[in-house]
């Protein structure tokens, strides 16, 4: 940037410009009617897409892959996001992981 873009902006520790986009907060997150009909949706689809895997366990890996992407910022794209490591995690036949400490 320019230094003439800079000039008069304050910039402090606190400012939002400085904070790590990571970082985990403490806020609870709450979906939204879409998200929670996109759960249902995608729990519908990969339990006929995976017949021999046990309901509880399509809808677990479901949920723990949604919750992988609370913290996304950027809420379009998490149906989608969410369902493919969900169809990953059950072709590989492994279980969810409800830590949220999976691959990203």
């Amino acid at each position: 940037m320019a230094p003439a873009t800079l000039q008069g902006a304050e910039r402090t520790e606190a400012s939002p410009a400085m904070e790590d986009p990571g970082a985990r907060t403490t806020e609870q997150w709450s979906p939204t009617s879409e998200e929670l009909a996109s759960v249902r949706t995608t729990v519908a689809r990969l339990k006929a897409a995976y017949p021999s895997v046990d309901a509880d366990t399509v809808e677990a890996t479901v949920k723990a892959a949604y919750d992988s992407f609370r913290q996304a910022r950027v809420r379009k794209y998490v149906p989608i996001l969410a369902e493919r490591r969900s169809r990953k995690a059950l072709a590989a036949g492994s279980t969810p992981d409800v830590t949220g400490r999976g691959e990203r």
